[in-house]
């Protein structure tokens, strides 16, 4: 999610492992072109060795930053996830994960056209920026 505002957005079936992880931060790098803030939730992806070693090369446009353990409230992604299945995917009964794929691709591209909405997402989580000026950037 970036303030400007857009949503990136990854689905996949299972659990998401580091080379899904790796292969997505590339993805963003090729769609966008200014810096990047990662905000990782600690996640066994997250902090794989084989995450870290990927994107360990020298990238200056790269900046990870690991959110304290149990702060979903910290996380903009969490806002977004609570915001889509308590309106856009409320009582949504898919028959297949690729019907549910669909409705949430469907959500995503809706909710790009409300660019106050992803905004109010992140300024929920506005306590996270002033604690960013504050935390040191680590590496991967």
């Amino acid at each position: 999610m970036t303030p400007h505002p857009l949503v990136y957005l990854h689905l996949g079936a299972g659990t998401i492992a580091s080379c899904e992880v790796v292969r997505f931060v590339r993805h963003l790098f090729r769609q966008i072109p200014c810096p990047l803030f990662l905000l990782w939730d600690g996640r066994n992806p997250h902090r794989s060795w084989r995450t870290r070693a990927a994107l360990a090369e020298p990238r200056p446009r790269l900046r990870a930053y690991r959110l304290p353990a149990n702060a979903p409230e910290l996380n903009a992604d969490e806002w977004l996830w609570a915001g889509l299945k308590q309106h856009a995917l409320r009582g949504l009964c898919p028959p297949d994960l690729p019907a549910l794929k669909t409705c949430i691709r469907r959500a995503i591209h809706r909710l790009r056209r409300r660019p106050d909405i992803i905004r109010s997402f992140i300024q929920a989580c506005s306590s996270l920026f002033k604690l960013l000026s504050s935390y040191p950037c680590r590496d991967l």
